[in-house]
């Protein structure tokens, strides 16, 4: 598995070789799903039915465990994913904000993810 690696302000890198890659390692799953998590359904031209269902099963008056269903879906679906081994999520009313977290088995092994990242 190949992927383009991001720097700390979520833009891809260039220039550097083979280094601008992230191949074959957990963290190439990680990025990888942080990326499908960042798309948001609806929002590639070229296929509107990609992407995560924010508008129709997170945000506004969805049930907690509809929403949460969703983002595990998005992440089982990603390439190099076993199995979500843990997750858990918190909906704070006053900012509407919905974190969550997850322990993700990968092809390339374990991977702790925390969404939005802080």
């Amino acid at each position: 598995m190949r992927y383009r690696r991001e720097d700390e302000n979520g833009d891809y890198t260039f220039g550097q070789g083979d280094n601008s890659f992230l191949v074959n390692s957990p963290e190439t799953v990680r990025q990888a799903i942080l990326t499908r998590l960042e798309l948001w359904q609806g929002e590639w031209f070229l296929n509107t039915k990609e992407g995560t269902p924010y508008q129709q099963s997170v945000v506004g008056k969805q049930q907690a465990d509809i929403a949460s269903l969703a983002i595990r879906d998005r992440i089982s679906g990603t390439p190099g994913v076993r199995s979500i081994l843990s997750f858990a999520s918190t909906f704070d009313g006053d900012t509407r904000r919905l974190t969550f977290t997850a322990t993700v088995d990968t092809i390339y092994g374990k991977i702790n993810l925390t969404y939005p990242e802080v």
